[in-house]
């Protein structure tokens, strides 16, 4: 068999290593996530109940609309319906996009440190990838832009940025759109939006109406807690959304999902408690990276990017062994690691067993 002769060295995504599989390939009994972003209070008590309910329709194809969804969702961020669109995870909205708009030859830029999966997406659908370096860990939007030409398709723009939590301003982002031509599109991934707290960061939604060349990613993966369940969207012209909703597959996101989704935005004071416990934990990691003399990047999401000051893969190995997971390899950043921001225990505990590691590394 013969498969498409540009996928075959196509790298796969390599996601965080799961807690079960640390503990049997290591022996321990306790073992602590912080490398995949997600939400350590868990999700809302409503989704559990709604999760619970659903449970007695298991049998039956969810709507392949998610008309209930879409409204609650339209209502909550003031769009109409006809913007919006959901897939399995924003990943999948991202995949849509490729599907939908690129044809072999087509430019795409992207950061050069950025959310592996629009590469991979484009790179499967043919287009040219132009990776552009990061500034100081952010989008270099005066760099996207001169690297803008005829063959360029869609621009990306993860805000803020994983991995480095760095954050593009809404004055740097609007004069980036002024300047951008109306048939390139842009896609906005705000996964990380609900927990910044920076008055400077732009919400993607109140673009729409001026930059219908705009699509806004976002999901109930990171603080509303549905990791698990795989249900993101994209929100932007109804012409757009229409189009990309031509290439989904139906009954891409499942019943449970869908009515999970629904209590959660029905919790926003849940949300809040959330995005203040986790500036609350970005502080105290920022103050222990001082005490110990690491620098980091400036961090706007969940996570953060801190230089370890010797190969990151050893530090990684030498927490593994702790019971710690993070994330290591980021090709530009040799040196650092990321780190999620987990619950105060576990980010003493992270703090903790880092130093230990540092320590014994110096000796």
């Amino acid at each position: 068999m013969k498969p498409k002769s540009h996928i075959v060295n196509l790298p796969v995504y390599q996601p965080g290593k799961p807690i079960e599989e640390v503990k049997r390939e290591l022996g321990l009994d306790e073992v602590i996530k912080l490398a995949s972003n997600e939400n350590p209070y868990g999700s809302s008590p409503l989704v559990k109940d709604a999760i619970l309910s659903e449970l007695e329709n298991i049998s039956v194809y969810p709507d392949g609309g998610a008309v209930n969804l879409t409204t609650a969702l339209g209502q909550h961020l003031g769009v109409n319906n006809d913007q919006i669109i959901f897939g399995c995870g924003s990943d999948e909205i991202i995949a849509l996009i490729t599907r939908a708009f690129f044809v072999s030859g087509d430019e795409t830029i992207m950061a050069d440190q950025t959310f592996s999966v629009y590469k991979s997406n484009a790179d499967i659908e043919g287009a040219v990838c132009i990776e552009v370096p990061l500034k100081d860990g952010i989008h270099d939007l005066d760099a996207m832009l001169a690297a803008v030409n005829e063959r360029t398709k869609i621009i990306w723009i993860c805000n803020p940025n994983n991995p480095t939590g760095t954050i593009v301003s809404g004055s740097a982002l609007t004069t980036f759109l002024d300047a951008i031509p109306p048939h390139v599109m842009i896609v906005l991934d705000e996964a990380y939006c609900e927990f910044v707290t920076d008055s400077s960061y732009p919400d993607g939604i109140t673009l729409l109406d001026k930059y219908p060349n705009v699509v806004v990613l976002r999901t109930f993966s990171k603080i509303y807690g549905l990791a698990s369940l795989r249900i993101g969207y994209g929100v932007g012209n109804a012409k757009v959304i229409k189009l990309i909703n031509q290439v989904r597959e139906p009954f891409n996101t499942s019943r449970i999902a869908q009515a999970a989704a629904v209590a959660a935005l029905q919790d926003q004071e849940f949300v809040e408690k959330c995005k203040k416990l986790n500036a609350e934990g970005m502080v105290y990691l920022q103050g222990e990276f001082d005490r110990l003399g690491l620098s980091y990047l400036p961090a706007h999401g969940n996570f953060i990017m801190v230089d370890v000051r010797r190969p990151s893969g050893d530090v990684f190995q030498s927490l593994l062994r702790k019971g710690i997971i993070i994330r290591a390899g980021h090709q530009k950043y040799p040196s650092y690691i990321r780190v999620s921001v987990g619950t105060p225990e576990q980010n003493t505990m992270f703090i903790q067993s880092l130093e230990q590691v540092l320590v014994l590394a110096s000796v």
